[in-house]
């Protein structure tokens, strides 16, 4: 089925960007990708274009301006980012990525909020390396991941307007959650970039100073910072489960299943027995293969 047509969206400009944010989901955000095809395909397009922003926004930082200086990276997300709001403020965009997601925003009422704290925390990912207590890292898992969960609650949808607030609350510790995993599971590839973000209070807690993650060898008191750092993860997804089912039927098990698979990467660390230096812990093809097929079940008998 032609997701696009189910979606009611026709201009051929406006389909070429939503194109390109598929694209972009399914270059880069396999797990994403596959929840996604769990909704209704009238649904689907509107979470690639909020996958297509956040992806390209994470490129001008970390990939597409490697070669420039941090000042350069800094000037090109600023200027990308205030072109975008500008544009979510007026209703119209050209911006082959903006596009569909000024369109998005105005179809589902996504407050401009949430894109200004996604915008400040990939700023915040040019000069800060490192978070000294867990209070100072939510400000930037504010808006690199949580206000993902809250923007996706409008195009999911709620079974009510009484269950708008809590469905608001667990989208927001379900997205922490999955920031938080892959926080675990990269902290090799995060300190090659200069950055560390598991809080420093807690990492000297357990005696493991930055110095010692410099090393990239695995001691007791590294791999006890980290079941630490993976009991939160496992806490927060537990506390959001509630959520999931104030969400409208036909979208529950798209976010059950990426629950499963985002949160589960922890599994993944666990079973490499914490080696995340020499290791990428990743989710199984048949992991992958065992969530999805239920959940497709599920998500076809819902519709």
């Amino acid at each position: 089925m032609d997701e696009l047509k189910a979606a009611g969206i026709t201009d051929s400009e406006l389909r070429n960007s939503y194109l390109e944010c598929k694209r972009l989901n399914n270059l880069h955000g396999k797990t994403y990708f596959l929840a996604t095809r769990l909704l209704p395909p009238a649904k689907r397009p509107f979470v690639h274009a909020l996958y297509g922003f956040a992806r390209y926004a994470d490129e001008i930082v970390d990939d597409l301006a490697s070669t420039l200086s941090e000042n350069e990276k800094a000037e090109a997300l600023k200027s990308w980012g205030d072109e975008v709001l500008a544009n979510i403020k007026s209703g119209k965009s050209h911006d082959h990525i903006g596009a569909a997601l000024v369109d998005t925003v105005n179809r589902f009422s996504i407050p401009i909020s949430y894109f200004e704290a996604f915008l400040h925390s990939m700023t915040m990912d040019l000069t800060v390396t490192e978070y000294h207590t867990y209070e100072d890292l939510y400000e930037y898992v504010y808006g690199s991941a949580a206000v993902i969960g809250l923007q996706m609650v409008p195009i999911l949808g709620t079974i009510s307007k009484q269950s708008l607030t809590e469905a608001n609350i667990a989208a927001e510790k379900l997205g922490t959650a999955f920031q938080l995993a892959n926080f675990i599971r990269d902290v090799g590839e995060d300190l090659t970039r200069g950055r560390v973000y598991l809080p420093v209070t807690e990492l000297q807690s357990h005696g493991v100073t930055r110095e010692m993650l410099e090393e990239r060898i695995v001691t007791p008191q590294i791999k006890n910072a980290l079941k630490e750092q993976i009991q939160r993860v496992r806490s927060l997804q537990a506390e959001a489960k509630v959520g999931i089912n104030l969400l409208r039927a036909e979208s529950r098990a798209c976010i059950e299943a990426a629950s499963e698979l985002y949160c589960g990467i922890v599994d993944e660390v666990e079973k490499i027995d914490y080696e995340i230096f020499d290791k990428r812990a990743k989710t199984s093809n048949w992991r992958r293969l065992k969530v999805a097929l239920p959940a497709y079940i599920k998500a076809r008998n819902s519709r």
